[in-house]
């Protein structure tokens, strides 16, 4: 299996329009069809359909998007254990979603990426049982990777810290606190 990559993917796919009038997905997140989701596992098999979800994310509809972000977070960390390597793949575009004014659940997604930034418990495991690191499929290097994924992105933080909107300034204020520490 491959191992997520965290700064430029490859291949493609072709966008399609979110909502009738709206943004695209590919103009709302242009290197989504570069991933190779089909290589790459999420707690479901198959990452293909996290792009799917992205894009419903990025669509504007509050309850569409809130539901796919739920159903995106239960595939990259659920219980709040990055469950595979797609996790990774996802961080950028979970930040570039999170500064787009038009989507609906900001302030969550800022909160999921403080779950992944926070994320140990395969570290935590592994130092209890060393085994667990000889394994092919290797969770603790998933979770550095994930995490190395969200501090990669951390300016970010400046421009959502100076948002209007009280839910999401406090969702940055706590990422912003954990990536400190």
């Amino acid at each position: 299996m491959r191992t997520a990559p965290t700064e430029q993917p490859s291949t493609h796919r072709t966008g399609c329009a979110l909502s009738p009038g709206g943004p695209t997905a590919e103009g709302a997140l242009p290197a989504l069809g570069q991933v190779p989701w089909s290589d790459l596992r999420d707690s479901t098999g198959s990452a293909a359909g996290i792009p799917r979800l992205l894009r419903v994310v990025a669509g504007g509809d509050a309850g569409a998007a809130g539901e796919a972000l739920r159903e995106l977070r239960n595939r990259i960390c659920q219980y709040g254990f990055v469950v595979e390597q797609a996790t990774a793949a996802v961080v950028p575009f979970l930040w570039e979603l999170a500064r787009l004014p038009q989507v609906t659940c900001r302030p969550q997604i800022v909160r999921l990426l403080r779950s992944i930034a926070e994320a140990r418990q395969w570290e935590s495991v592994a130092a209890v049982y060393p085994k667990l690191l000889n394994h092919r499929e290797n969770p603790v290097v998933w979770e550095q990777r994930a995490r190395q994924a969200v501090r990669a992105r951390q300016d970010v933080l400046r421009m959502l810290l100076t948002e209007e909107d009280d839910e999401l300034v406090r969702a940055a204020t706590d990422l912003a606190a954990v990536l400190a520490g």
